[in-house]
Protein backbone atom coordinates (compact mmCIF):
# COMPACT_ATOMS: atom_id res chain seq x y z
CA UNK A 1 0.00 0.00 0.00
CA UNK A 2 1.15 3.19 -1.09
CA UNK A 3 2.06 5.81 1.50
CA UNK A 4 3.91 8.94 2.41
CA UNK A 5 5.89 10.68 5.28
CA UNK A 6 6.70 14.40 5.42
CA UNK A 7 9.76 15.49 7.35
CA UNK A 8 12.31 18.28 6.33
CA UNK A 9 14.22 18.29 3.17
CA UNK A 10 18.00 19.02 4.41
CA UNK A 11 19.21 18.15 1.04
CA UNK A 12 17.32 18.66 -2.40
CA UNK A 13 17.30 15.93 -5.20
CA UNK A 14 15.26 12.91 -5.58
CA UNK A 15 16.61 8.73 -4.85
CA UNK A 16 14.61 5.72 -5.70
CA UNK A 17 15.35 2.58 -3.94
CA UNK A 18 15.14 -0.56 -1.38
CA UNK A 19 15.13 0.62 2.15
CA UNK A 20 17.82 -1.07 4.38
CA UNK A 21 16.95 -0.30 7.77
CA UNK A 22 20.03 0.72 10.50
CA UNK A 23 20.26 -0.68 13.71
CA UNK A 24 20.73 1.78 16.28
CA UNK A 25 18.65 0.89 18.97
CA UNK A 26 19.12 2.58 22.25
CA UNK A 27 19.48 0.80 26.15
CA UNK A 28 17.79 1.55 28.31
CA UNK A 29 19.40 2.52 31.71
CA UNK A 30 19.49 0.21 34.59
CA UNK A 31 19.01 1.63 37.94
CA UNK A 32 20.29 0.82 41.78
CA UNK A 33 21.53 1.71 44.89
CA UNK A 34 25.38 0.84 45.69
CA UNK A 35 26.92 0.58 49.06
CA UNK A 36 29.23 3.05 50.33
CA UNK A 37 32.26 0.54 49.49
CA UNK A 38 31.24 0.00 46.01
CA UNK A 39 31.25 3.80 45.12
CA UNK A 40 34.63 4.26 43.88
CA UNK A 41 34.46 1.21 41.94
CA UNK A 42 31.52 2.07 40.21
CA UNK A 43 33.34 5.73 39.36
CA UNK A 44 36.35 3.60 37.63
CA UNK A 45 34.00 1.96 35.80
CA UNK A 46 32.30 5.25 34.59
CA UNK A 47 36.13 6.10 33.73
CA UNK A 48 37.34 3.47 32.04
CA UNK A 49 33.97 3.75 29.70
CA UNK A 50 34.62 7.43 28.87
CA UNK A 51 38.22 6.22 27.66
CA UNK A 52 36.81 3.17 25.94
CA UNK A 53 34.82 5.72 23.59
CA UNK A 54 37.66 8.14 23.39
CA UNK A 55 39.82 5.45 21.97
CA UNK A 56 36.97 4.48 19.52
CA UNK A 57 36.34 8.14 18.49
CA UNK A 58 40.65 8.27 17.78
CA UNK A 59 40.23 5.20 15.65
CA UNK A 60 37.68 6.51 13.52
CA UNK A 61 39.65 9.71 12.99
CA UNK A 62 42.70 7.06 12.04
CA UNK A 63 40.40 5.22 9.76
CA UNK A 64 38.14 8.18 7.68
CA UNK A 65 38.08 6.65 3.95
CA UNK A 66 39.53 8.51 1.27
CA UNK A 67 37.43 11.02 -0.28
CA UNK A 68 35.74 11.71 3.02
CA UNK A 69 34.08 15.43 2.90
CA UNK A 70 36.44 16.90 5.20
CA UNK A 71 33.30 17.56 7.60
CA UNK A 72 33.30 14.46 9.07
CA UNK A 73 36.52 15.13 10.55
CA UNK A 74 35.54 17.82 12.15
CA UNK A 75 32.36 16.31 13.33
CA UNK A 76 33.92 13.42 15.05
CA UNK A 77 36.46 16.04 16.72
CA UNK A 78 33.23 17.99 18.06
CA UNK A 79 31.81 14.59 19.76
CA UNK A 80 35.44 13.98 21.18
CA UNK A 81 35.68 17.64 22.45
CA UNK A 82 31.99 16.69 24.43
CA UNK A 83 32.92 13.18 26.08
CA UNK A 84 35.62 15.45 27.47
CA UNK A 85 33.69 18.08 28.74
CA UNK A 86 33.42 17.95 32.27
CA UNK A 87 29.38 18.14 31.80
CA UNK A 88 29.39 14.53 30.73
CA UNK A 89 32.83 13.24 31.60
CA UNK A 90 32.72 14.27 35.44
CA UNK A 91 29.46 15.37 36.69
CA UNK A 92 28.32 11.80 36.34
CA UNK A 93 30.58 10.83 38.94
CA UNK A 94 29.61 13.51 40.99
CA UNK A 95 26.36 12.26 40.67
CA UNK A 96 27.38 8.58 41.67
CA UNK A 97 28.61 9.81 44.60
CA UNK A 98 26.32 12.02 46.39
CA UNK A 99 23.48 9.79 45.26
CA UNK A 100 25.01 6.57 45.68
CA UNK A 101 23.78 5.24 42.18
CA UNK A 102 24.80 2.89 39.12
CA UNK A 103 27.16 4.93 36.44
CA UNK A 104 24.54 4.17 33.79
CA UNK A 105 21.53 5.63 35.76
CA UNK A 106 24.29 8.70 36.60
CA UNK A 107 24.88 9.53 33.38
CA UNK A 108 21.31 9.23 32.00
CA UNK A 109 20.35 11.48 34.10
CA UNK A 110 23.25 14.34 33.38
CA UNK A 111 22.39 13.47 29.49
CA UNK A 112 18.80 14.35 30.40
CA UNK A 113 19.64 17.56 32.20
CA UNK A 114 22.29 18.73 29.49
CA UNK A 115 19.83 18.12 26.58
CA UNK A 116 17.26 20.33 28.23
CA UNK A 117 19.97 23.11 28.26
CA UNK A 118 20.20 22.57 24.45
CA UNK A 119 16.32 22.26 23.78
CA UNK A 120 15.64 26.03 25.56
CA UNK A 121 18.55 27.45 22.61
CA UNK A 122 16.72 29.57 19.77
CA UNK A 123 19.64 29.37 17.64
CA UNK A 124 18.61 26.85 15.24
CA UNK A 125 22.88 25.57 14.50
CA UNK A 126 23.89 25.25 18.45
CA UNK A 127 20.11 23.82 18.84
CA UNK A 128 20.96 21.28 16.95
CA UNK A 129 23.95 20.16 19.30
CA UNK A 130 21.45 18.37 21.72
CA UNK A 131 21.48 15.26 19.32
CA UNK A 132 25.79 15.40 19.31
CA UNK A 133 24.94 14.73 23.37
CA UNK A 134 23.12 12.15 22.93
CA UNK A 135 25.05 10.24 20.79
CA UNK A 136 27.96 10.72 22.84
CA UNK A 137 26.15 9.74 26.23
CA UNK A 138 24.89 6.42 24.26
CA UNK A 139 28.27 5.24 23.38
CA UNK A 140 29.52 5.25 27.05
CA UNK A 141 26.30 3.78 27.72
CA UNK A 142 27.21 1.47 25.77
CA UNK A 143 29.99 0.73 26.82
CA UNK A 144 28.86 0.57 30.32
CA UNK A 145 26.58 -2.19 29.12
CA UNK A 146 28.83 -3.89 27.15
CA UNK A 147 27.06 -3.24 24.07
CA UNK A 148 30.15 -1.10 21.97
CA UNK A 149 29.74 -0.52 18.29
CA UNK A 150 26.27 -1.07 16.09
CA UNK A 151 25.09 -3.58 13.90
CA UNK A 152 26.98 -3.72 10.65
CA UNK A 153 25.20 -3.05 7.40
CA UNK A 154 25.27 -5.84 5.00
CA UNK A 155 26.24 -5.23 1.31
CA UNK A 156 24.49 -4.18 -1.55
CA UNK A 157 24.88 -2.49 -5.01
CA UNK A 158 25.87 1.11 -5.43
CA UNK A 159 22.33 3.26 -5.62
CA UNK A 160 20.28 0.75 -4.83
CA UNK A 161 19.94 1.43 -0.91
CA UNK A 162 18.48 4.13 0.97
CA UNK A 163 19.11 4.01 4.67
CA UNK A 164 16.35 4.22 7.02
CA UNK A 165 17.74 5.31 10.83
CA UNK A 166 16.55 6.63 14.14
CA UNK A 167 19.35 8.70 14.04
CA UNK A 168 22.95 8.89 12.63
CA UNK A 169 26.09 10.57 14.37
CA UNK A 170 28.92 11.15 12.79
CA UNK A 171 30.43 8.04 13.57
CA UNK A 172 27.82 6.03 12.06
CA UNK A 173 28.68 8.37 8.43
CA UNK A 174 32.16 6.83 8.59
CA UNK A 175 30.57 3.23 8.02
CA UNK A 176 28.08 4.95 6.02
CA UNK A 177 31.12 6.57 3.70
CA UNK A 178 32.21 3.21 2.89
CA UNK A 179 28.55 2.23 1.34
CA UNK A 180 26.80 3.93 -1.91
CA UNK A 181 23.89 4.50 -0.92
CA UNK A 182 21.02 6.68 -2.99
CA UNK A 183 19.99 8.96 -0.20
CA UNK A 184 18.90 8.13 3.77
CA UNK A 185 15.93 9.80 5.83
CA UNK A 186 16.09 9.50 10.06
CA UNK A 187 13.25 10.14 12.32
CA UNK A 188 15.43 12.83 14.23
CA UNK A 189 17.50 16.06 13.02
CA UNK A 190 17.16 18.70 11.75
CA UNK A 191 18.11 21.41 8.50
CA UNK A 192 20.97 21.82 10.94
CA UNK A 193 22.12 18.85 12.37
CA UNK A 194 25.47 17.62 12.09
CA UNK A 195 23.77 15.01 9.56
CA UNK A 196 22.08 16.66 7.44
CA UNK A 197 25.44 19.64 7.12
CA UNK A 198 27.18 16.34 6.17
CA UNK A 199 24.18 15.58 3.75
CA UNK A 200 24.83 17.93 1.73
CA UNK A 201 28.48 17.81 1.71
CA UNK A 202 28.11 14.59 -0.01
CA UNK A 203 25.23 15.67 -2.07
CA UNK A 204 22.65 13.15 -1.43
CA UNK A 205 18.79 13.64 -1.15
CA UNK A 206 17.72 13.47 2.61
CA UNK A 207 14.89 13.85 4.76
CA UNK A 208 14.95 14.16 8.32
CA UNK A 209 12.61 14.72 11.90
CA UNK A 210 10.12 11.95 10.37
CA UNK A 211 9.25 11.12 13.74
CA UNK A 212 7.76 7.22 12.81
CA UNK A 213 9.58 6.60 9.42
CA UNK A 214 12.06 3.62 11.54
CA UNK A 215 9.01 1.51 12.58
CA UNK A 216 6.67 2.24 9.60
CA UNK A 217 9.16 1.25 6.76
CA UNK A 218 9.86 -2.26 6.63
CA UNK A 219 13.35 -3.78 5.23
CA UNK A 220 13.44 -3.75 1.66
CA UNK A 221 10.40 -2.00 0.73
CA UNK A 222 10.59 0.63 -2.08
CA UNK A 223 10.71 4.29 -1.57
CA UNK A 224 11.35 7.78 -3.25
CA UNK A 225 13.02 10.21 -1.19
CA UNK A 226 12.16 13.52 -2.42
CA UNK A 227 14.52 15.64 -0.54
CA UNK A 228 13.22 18.86 -2.17
CA UNK A 229 9.65 18.56 -0.77
CA UNK A 230 10.82 16.62 2.54
CA UNK A 231 8.38 13.59 1.19
CA UNK A 232 8.99 9.53 1.43
CA UNK A 233 7.04 7.91 -0.78
CA UNK A 234 6.58 4.13 0.48
CA UNK A 235 6.07 1.44 -2.28
CA UNK A 236 5.18 3.63 -5.00
CA UNK A 237 2.09 2.70 -8.09
CA UNK A 238 4.00 2.51 -11.51
CA UNK A 239 2.86 6.07 -12.20
CA UNK A 240 4.36 7.79 -9.52
CA UNK A 241 7.79 5.79 -10.07
CA UNK A 242 8.01 6.71 -13.56
CA UNK A 243 7.52 10.20 -12.70
CA UNK A 244 10.04 10.19 -9.91
CA UNK A 245 12.44 8.30 -12.51
CA UNK A 246 11.92 11.54 -14.99
CA UNK A 247 12.44 13.92 -11.78
CA UNK A 248 15.68 11.99 -10.65
CA UNK A 249 16.87 12.23 -14.09
CA UNK A 250 16.38 15.48 -14.99
CA UNK A 251 18.15 16.32 -11.55
CA UNK A 252 21.67 14.82 -11.82
CA UNK A 253 21.99 16.00 -15.24
CA UNK A 254 21.64 19.66 -13.38
CA UNK A 255 24.11 17.95 -10.81
CA UNK A 256 26.60 17.38 -13.57
CA UNK A 257 25.87 20.66 -15.29
CA UNK A 258 26.47 22.88 -11.91
CA UNK A 259 29.93 21.31 -11.29
CA UNK A 260 31.14 22.93 -14.94
CA UNK A 261 29.95 26.18 -13.18
CA UNK A 262 32.80 26.12 -10.51
CA UNK A 263 35.53 28.41 -12.55
CA UNK A 264 33.07 30.22 -14.29
CA UNK A 265 32.89 33.92 -13.24
CA UNK A 266 29.55 35.09 -11.12
CA UNK A 267 28.40 37.46 -13.50
CA UNK A 268 24.94 38.39 -14.95
CA UNK A 269 24.33 38.78 -18.21
CA UNK A 270 24.76 42.24 -18.42
CA UNK A 271 28.04 42.23 -17.32
CA UNK A 272 27.47 42.97 -12.90
CA UNK A 273 29.83 41.16 -11.24
CA UNK A 274 27.89 39.11 -8.07
CA UNK A 275 29.87 38.32 -4.94
CA UNK A 276 28.97 34.67 -4.05
CA UNK A 277 30.38 33.95 -0.40
CA UNK A 278 29.87 31.35 1.92
CA UNK A 279 28.36 30.96 5.53
CA UNK A 280 30.86 29.27 8.10
CA UNK A 281 30.51 27.90 11.82
CA UNK A 282 33.98 25.81 12.45
CA UNK A 283 37.58 26.93 10.69
CA UNK A 284 37.68 23.43 9.33
CA UNK A 285 34.61 24.73 6.99
CA UNK A 286 36.90 26.86 4.76
CA UNK A 287 37.94 23.47 2.99
CA UNK A 288 34.12 23.45 1.54
CA UNK A 289 34.25 27.23 0.92
CA UNK A 290 37.19 26.80 -1.07
CA UNK A 291 36.42 23.54 -2.56
CA UNK A 292 32.75 25.58 -4.19
CA UNK A 293 35.50 28.70 -5.13
CA UNK A 294 33.05 31.20 -2.77
CA UNK A 295 34.16 34.66 -3.38
CA UNK A 296 34.87 34.44 0.57
CA UNK A 297 33.55 33.94 3.84
CA UNK A 298 30.29 36.37 4.37
CA UNK A 299 29.51 35.11 7.76
CA UNK A 300 31.82 33.10 9.98
CA UNK A 301 29.75 32.80 13.75
CA UNK A 302 32.05 32.97 16.56
CA UNK A 303 30.15 31.55 18.50
CA UNK A 304 31.27 27.72 19.15
CA UNK A 305 34.91 28.57 20.54
CA UNK A 306 32.19 30.01 23.67
CA UNK A 307 30.24 27.03 23.99
CA UNK A 308 30.26 23.64 26.19
CA UNK A 309 33.11 25.04 28.09
CA UNK A 310 32.88 26.45 31.86
CA UNK A 311 35.53 28.78 30.87
CA UNK A 312 36.06 31.81 28.35
CA UNK A 313 38.43 31.33 25.47
CA UNK A 314 41.70 32.94 26.39
CA UNK A 315 42.27 35.30 23.40
CA UNK A 316 45.20 33.20 22.17
CA UNK A 317 43.24 30.42 21.72
CA UNK A 318 40.39 33.08 19.74
CA UNK A 319 43.66 34.51 17.57
CA UNK A 320 44.67 30.63 16.40
CA UNK A 321 41.23 30.19 15.11
CA UNK A 322 40.77 33.57 13.39
CA UNK A 323 43.52 33.93 11.91
CA UNK A 324 43.29 29.87 10.51
CA UNK A 325 40.25 30.68 8.93
CA UNK A 326 41.88 33.99 7.46
CA UNK A 327 44.99 31.97 6.63
CA UNK A 328 42.86 29.78 4.85
CA UNK A 329 40.62 31.71 2.90
CA UNK A 330 44.57 32.79 0.97
CA UNK A 331 43.67 36.43 0.81
CA UNK A 332 39.99 36.58 0.35
CA UNK A 333 37.61 38.22 2.26
CA UNK A 334 36.57 37.14 6.15
CA UNK A 335 33.34 38.72 7.48
CA UNK A 336 33.63 37.28 11.57
CA UNK A 337 31.01 38.01 13.78
CA UNK A 338 31.63 38.95 17.14
CA UNK A 339 30.46 36.94 20.20
CA UNK A 340 26.32 36.20 19.72
CA UNK A 341 24.91 34.51 22.64
CA UNK A 342 22.69 34.50 25.67
CA UNK A 343 20.41 33.36 28.03
CA UNK A 344 18.77 31.22 24.93
CA UNK A 345 22.47 29.66 23.96
CA UNK A 346 23.06 28.21 27.49
CA UNK A 347 26.80 29.26 27.95
CA UNK A 348 28.02 27.81 30.95
CA UNK A 349 30.08 30.82 32.49
CA UNK A 350 27.07 33.31 32.02
CA UNK A 351 24.54 34.34 34.75
CA UNK A 352 22.00 34.92 33.30
CA UNK A 353 17.55 34.79 34.25
CA UNK A 354 16.22 36.10 31.28
CA UNK A 355 12.49 35.01 31.03
CA UNK A 356 12.33 35.48 27.37
CA UNK A 357 16.02 35.25 26.31
CA UNK A 358 15.18 35.90 22.34
CA UNK A 359 14.77 39.39 23.74
CA UNK A 360 17.02 39.36 26.30
CA UNK A 361 20.62 40.07 27.45
CA UNK A 362 22.56 38.71 24.18
CA UNK A 363 24.73 39.63 20.38
CA UNK A 364 25.91 42.72 21.24
CA UNK A 365 23.82 43.86 24.25
CA UNK A 366 25.99 41.01 26.06
CA UNK A 367 29.57 42.35 25.00
CA UNK A 368 28.43 46.27 25.53
CA UNK A 369 27.66 44.40 28.99
CA UNK A 370 30.47 42.28 29.31
CA UNK A 371 33.08 44.38 27.84
CA UNK A 372 36.21 42.98 28.70
CA UNK A 373 35.02 39.52 27.03
CA UNK A 374 34.14 41.65 24.20
CA UNK A 375 37.36 43.98 23.61
CA UNK A 376 39.48 39.95 24.62
CA UNK A 377 37.71 39.03 21.28
CA UNK A 378 38.01 42.35 19.17
CA UNK A 379 41.84 42.28 19.88
CA UNK A 380 41.79 38.30 18.93
CA UNK A 381 40.14 39.46 15.88
CA UNK A 382 42.26 42.63 15.04
CA UNK A 383 45.61 40.48 15.62
CA UNK A 384 44.32 37.96 13.29
CA UNK A 385 43.85 40.67 10.66
CA UNK A 386 47.42 41.11 9.98
CA UNK A 387 47.27 37.59 7.97
CA UNK A 388 44.28 38.26 5.61
CA UNK A 389 41.12 40.40 5.02
CA UNK A 390 39.23 40.18 8.11
CA UNK A 391 36.23 42.27 8.25
CA UNK A 392 33.96 42.54 11.72
CA UNK A 393 30.28 41.83 12.04
CA UNK A 394 28.55 43.08 15.05
CA UNK A 395 25.31 41.38 15.89
CA UNK A 396 21.73 42.62 16.34
CA UNK A 397 22.44 45.95 16.72
CA UNK A 398 18.83 48.15 17.34
CA UNK A 399 20.22 51.44 18.69
CA UNK A 400 22.80 54.39 17.54
CA UNK A 401 23.47 54.07 21.46
CA UNK A 402 24.38 50.50 20.96
CA UNK A 403 26.83 51.42 18.37
CA UNK A 404 28.23 53.92 19.93
CA UNK A 405 29.13 51.97 23.13
CA UNK A 406 30.73 49.02 20.78
CA UNK A 407 32.08 51.11 18.68
CA UNK A 408 33.84 53.18 21.91
CA UNK A 409 35.41 49.52 23.25
CA UNK A 410 36.47 48.69 19.42
CA UNK A 411 38.59 52.11 19.44
CA UNK A 412 40.17 50.90 23.46
CA UNK A 413 40.93 47.61 22.04
CA UNK A 414 42.82 48.92 19.06
CA UNK A 415 44.90 51.43 21.40
CA UNK A 416 45.59 48.87 23.22
CA UNK A 417 47.51 46.72 20.38
CA UNK A 418 49.31 49.89 19.40
CA UNK A 419 50.77 50.52 22.65
CA UNK A 420 51.96 46.84 22.66
CA UNK A 421 52.78 47.52 19.38
CA UNK A 422 51.02 44.07 18.09
CA UNK A 423 50.72 44.58 13.84
CA UNK A 424 47.36 44.86 12.35
CA UNK A 425 45.71 46.12 9.82
CA UNK A 426 44.22 49.76 10.92
CA UNK A 427 41.88 49.98 8.15
CA UNK A 428 40.11 46.85 9.27
CA UNK A 429 36.49 47.13 7.89
CA UNK A 430 33.32 47.27 10.75
CA UNK A 431 29.96 46.31 9.86
CA UNK A 432 26.60 45.38 11.31
CA UNK A 433 24.06 43.17 10.99
CA UNK A 434 20.21 44.28 10.33
CA UNK A 435 18.29 41.54 12.20
CA UNK A 436 15.25 43.35 13.93
CA UNK A 437 12.88 46.03 11.82
CA UNK A 438 14.21 49.01 14.10
CA UNK A 439 17.57 48.24 12.34
CA UNK A 440 16.13 48.32 9.12
CA UNK A 441 14.14 51.68 9.73
CA UNK A 442 16.92 53.40 10.76
CA UNK A 443 19.54 51.67 8.59
CA UNK A 444 20.75 55.03 6.72
CA UNK A 445 22.21 56.16 10.63
CA UNK A 446 24.16 53.15 10.93
CA UNK A 447 24.82 53.25 7.31
CA UNK A 448 26.53 56.34 8.43
CA UNK A 449 29.07 54.95 11.45
CA UNK A 450 29.42 51.51 9.65
CA UNK A 451 31.59 50.27 6.41
CA UNK A 452 28.60 47.80 5.56
CA UNK A 453 25.45 46.22 6.80
CA UNK A 454 24.49 42.56 6.75
CA UNK A 455 20.93 41.64 6.49
CA UNK A 456 20.64 38.87 8.85
CA UNK A 457 17.09 37.17 7.02
CA UNK A 458 16.29 34.61 9.33
CA UNK A 459 15.75 36.77 12.54
CA UNK A 460 14.70 39.53 10.63
CA UNK A 461 11.51 37.76 9.54
CA UNK A 462 11.02 35.42 12.66
CA UNK A 463 11.10 39.56 14.37
CA UNK A 464 8.86 41.22 11.93
CA UNK A 465 5.92 39.23 11.65
CA UNK A 466 6.64 37.78 15.36
CA UNK A 467 6.74 33.94 14.84
CA UNK A 468 8.96 31.09 16.69
CA UNK A 469 10.24 29.56 13.55
CA UNK A 470 11.52 26.74 15.50
CA UNK A 471 7.85 26.45 16.63
CA UNK A 472 5.90 23.77 15.03
CA UNK A 473 2.23 25.58 15.68
CA UNK A 474 3.33 28.97 13.87
CA UNK A 475 6.29 27.87 11.64
CA UNK A 476 3.98 27.44 8.20
CA UNK A 477 3.82 31.15 9.09
CA UNK A 478 7.16 32.04 8.59
CA UNK A 479 7.36 33.95 4.99
CA UNK A 480 9.90 35.51 3.67
CA UNK A 481 7.86 36.74 0.65
CA UNK A 482 5.42 38.84 3.17
CA UNK A 483 5.47 42.27 2.33
CA UNK A 484 6.73 43.99 5.68
CA UNK A 485 9.54 41.36 5.05
CA UNK A 486 10.58 42.24 1.22
CA UNK A 487 9.81 46.31 2.11
CA UNK A 488 12.61 46.28 4.64
CA UNK A 489 15.21 44.29 3.13
CA UNK A 490 14.36 46.52 0.06
CA UNK A 491 14.57 49.50 2.60
CA UNK A 492 18.00 48.52 3.46
CA UNK A 493 19.51 47.47 -0.10
CA UNK A 494 18.26 51.23 -1.00
CA UNK A 495 20.48 52.87 1.82
CA UNK A 496 23.34 51.04 0.76
CA UNK A 497 22.90 52.12 -3.01
CA UNK A 498 22.35 55.59 -1.05
CA UNK A 499 25.34 55.70 1.19
CA UNK A 500 27.44 53.77 -0.81
CA UNK A 501 27.66 51.12 1.76
CA UNK A 502 28.06 47.38 0.34
CA UNK A 503 25.09 44.96 1.48
CA UNK A 504 24.92 41.51 1.96
CA UNK A 505 22.24 38.99 3.00
CA UNK A 506 23.92 36.31 4.94
CA UNK A 507 20.33 34.12 5.89
CA UNK A 508 18.60 31.33 4.17
CA UNK A 509 17.18 33.74 1.69
CA UNK A 510 20.72 34.14 -0.19
CA UNK A 511 20.97 30.28 -0.47
CA UNK A 512 17.56 29.56 -1.97
CA UNK A 513 17.97 29.45 -6.04
CA UNK A 514 14.04 30.30 -5.84
CA UNK A 515 15.12 33.78 -4.26
CA UNK A 516 18.26 34.88 -6.14
CA UNK A 517 16.82 36.70 -9.18
CA UNK A 518 14.51 38.30 -6.88
CA UNK A 519 17.13 39.61 -4.63
CA UNK A 520 19.12 40.48 -7.86
CA UNK A 521 16.63 42.52 -8.96
CA UNK A 522 16.00 44.07 -5.58
CA UNK A 523 19.80 45.27 -6.04
CA UNK A 524 21.86 42.80 -4.14
CA UNK A 525 25.20 42.04 -5.47
CA UNK A 526 26.59 40.63 -2.51
CA UNK A 527 25.03 36.71 -0.98
CA UNK A 528 26.63 34.65 1.74
CA UNK A 529 25.21 30.94 1.96
CA UNK A 530 26.46 27.57 2.75
CA UNK A 531 28.71 26.15 0.77
CA UNK A 532 26.78 23.67 -0.91
CA UNK A 533 24.26 26.35 -2.47
CA UNK A 534 26.87 28.33 -4.39
CA UNK A 535 26.86 26.45 -7.68
CA UNK A 536 22.81 26.65 -7.60
CA UNK A 537 23.05 30.22 -6.99
CA UNK A 538 25.76 30.88 -9.47
CA UNK A 539 23.37 29.00 -12.22
CA UNK A 540 20.59 31.79 -11.61
CA UNK A 541 22.82 34.47 -11.14
CA UNK A 542 24.96 33.55 -14.78
CA UNK A 543 20.86 33.16 -16.43
CA UNK A 544 19.87 37.05 -15.04
CA UNK A 545 19.69 40.56 -16.63
CA UNK A 546 19.24 42.70 -13.64
CA UNK A 547 18.38 46.06 -16.09
CA UNK A 548 15.30 43.25 -17.29
CA UNK A 549 14.61 41.96 -13.91
CA UNK A 550 14.04 45.65 -11.94
CA UNK A 551 11.00 46.69 -13.51
CA UNK A 552 9.54 43.00 -12.84
CA UNK A 553 10.58 43.25 -8.81
CA UNK A 554 9.35 46.52 -8.23
CA UNK A 555 6.08 44.93 -9.93
CA UNK A 556 6.18 42.56 -7.38
CA UNK A 557 7.27 44.76 -3.97
CA UNK A 558 3.74 46.71 -4.65
CA UNK A 559 1.95 43.34 -5.18
CA UNK A 560 0.69 43.00 -1.39
CA UNK A 561 -1.29 39.89 -1.64
CA UNK A 562 0.45 36.78 -1.18
CA UNK A 563 -0.73 34.81 -4.18
CA UNK A 564 -0.26 37.84 -6.40
CA UNK A 565 3.80 37.66 -4.94
CA UNK A 566 3.78 33.83 -5.63
CA UNK A 567 2.24 34.58 -9.59
CA UNK A 568 5.52 37.03 -9.80
CA UNK A 569 7.85 35.17 -8.65
CA UNK A 570 7.17 32.85 -11.33
CA UNK A 571 7.21 35.23 -13.71
CA UNK A 572 10.78 36.54 -12.36
CA UNK A 573 11.82 33.02 -12.86
CA UNK A 574 10.80 31.79 -16.04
Amino acid sequence: MTFSLHGIGVSGGYAIGRAQLYSHARLEAPHYLLRPEHIEAEIARFTEAVENVHAELLGLQKHIPGGAPTELTAFIEVHALILSDSMLSQAPKKRIREEGCNAEWALAQQTEALIAQFESIEDDYLRERRHDVRQVADKVLKSLMGHPGNAPLKTVSEGESILIAHDLSPSDMVLFKRHKFAAFITDLGGATSHTAILARSLNLPSVMALHNARALIQEDDWLIVDGVAGVVIVDPDQAILDEYRLRRNQWLLEQKKLRRLKSSPSTTLDGIQIALNANIDLPSDVSQARNENAAGIGLFRSEFLFLNRDDLPSEEEQFEAYRAVAEGMAGRPVVIRTLDVGADKSVRWMNDTSVNPALGLRAIRLCIAEPQIFITQVRALYRASHYGQIKILLPMLASLTELDQALALIGAARGSLRVADIPFDQETPIGGMIEVPAAALAAEWFARKLDFLSLGTNDLIQYTLAIDRTDDAVAHLYDPLHPAVLSLIDLTLKVGQKMGKPVSVCGEMAGDPRLTRLLLGMGLTDFSMHPAHVLAVKQQVMRSHIGELAPQVKKLLRAGRPERIQELLEQINA
